[in-house]
């Protein structure tokens, strides 16, 4: 059985608008916690998107844990399409 997971601009706005609102570092679990009204489904494809299109950075610690955090402005570079296996992002 497959399961198709959906993010549109307005759920990436929505984790994007988050990590903007600190500019701190978040663990991953953290984010969805910052993100009630979206799945942890929704919350990951969309920090995955973002990451991809180079809006928010992520890294992994010594202890294996992820980390986000937005991107500055000097770090963002050119958009890239997301690729079909993670998921579908509808960007309209």
């Amino acid at each position: 059985m497959t399961m198709c997971i959906t993010v549109d601009r307005a759920h990436l706005d929505r984790v994007l608008t988050v990590l903007q609102q600190q500019e701190t570092p978040y663990l991953m679990e953290q984010v969805t916690k910052l993100c009630p009204d979206l799945t942890d489904d929704q919350v990951f494809l969309a920090i995955d998107y973002l990451t991809r299109s180079g809006q928010v950075c992520l890294t992994m610690d010594s202890n294996r844990m992820y980390w986000v955090r937005a991107a500055r402005s000097s770090e963002i570079r050119e958009r890239c399409p997301l690729p079909a296996a993670h998921g579908h992002v509808n960007t309209n």
